[in-house]
């Protein structure tokens, strides 16, 4: 049996009368490419919030990269990359500005920031914009980048927020490219995404309704069993159940 990256038990998040997450349970293998989908509203933000030790569940168990969410939020932070859709570097500085502070910030030395940034920019054909304005870059430039540092200090788990909102297809396949690098690795992504051709690229894939986990399976399996030509029709035939409209 392949190890656990995730373990997750009936993880429940109540904000008052509301219920967010509602009794989830999943596992996650480590290195397994695990996409989470829902439509908006269906409390994937949340649960992936509680994930990363960034808000306290209201009951329930979990655990990620073997750290409890309730007792070791600030373990889990050190041994997990984060990217989110809303571009995280910062601008104003140059590619290898941004990398050696975000290298710095997961605790790199010295001499792994030299090695780690120079293997990363000859790795992302950035050679020539090592010294640019990360601000000057194309989307799908600093997107890859972003990722590229979000795993910089090799994490059990990256997780990964709609990536890649916004890009052009050709992008969002190179993009894919470097999960399946990061996952070969043994890394393990956890993606969130609202392109479905993008779920077809996951090893499994989970579906939120409501604060419910709905569906949860290959693609392939899910298709055979919502009769579905593609995960857009397994999608739309959960998604059009739900009640609520907002997270």
């Amino acid at each position: 049996m392949s190890e656990r990256a995730i373990v997750c038990k009936d993880l429940t998040k109540r904000f008052g009368d509301f219920t967010a997450v509602n009794h989830i349970s999943f596992d996650v293998d480590q290195g397994e490419i695990f996409g989470f989908l829902g439509a908006n509203g269906a409390g994937k933000t949340t649960a992936m919030r509680m994930l990363c030790g960034l808000s306290y569940p209201t009951s329930g168990e979990a655990s990620v990269a073997g750290y409890n969410v309730f007792k070791q939020q600030e373990d889990i932070k050190r041994n997990i990359g984060y990217m989110s859709q809303k571009f995280s570097l910062y601008e104003s500085l140059t590619v290898k500005e941004n990398i050696r502070f975000y290298g710095g910030v997961y605790g790199l030395s010295d001499k792994q920031l030299k090695e780690k940034g120079d293997e990363l920019i000859t790795k992302l054909g950035m050679e020539k914009e090592a010294k640019m304005m990360v601000g000057s870059l194309p989307l799908g430039w600093k997107q890859k980048l972003a990722f590229s540092v979000a795993i910089i200090h090799q994490p059990r788990i990256v997780f990964l927020d709609e990536p890649t909102g916004g890009v052009d297809p050709i992008t969002r396949r190179q993009f894919w490219d470097l999960i399946y690098d990061a996952a070969g690795s043994g890394i393990t992504v956890f993606v969130t995404t609202h392109y479905m051709d993008e779920a077809e690229y996951c090893n499994r894939i989970s579906v939120m309704v409501d604060g419910r986990i709905d569906a949860l399976d290959t693609p392939a399996n899910l298709k055979q069993q919502f009769e579905a030509a593609s995960m857009n029709e397994v999608f739309y035939a959960l998604a059009r159940t739900a009640k609520r409209s907002a997270d």
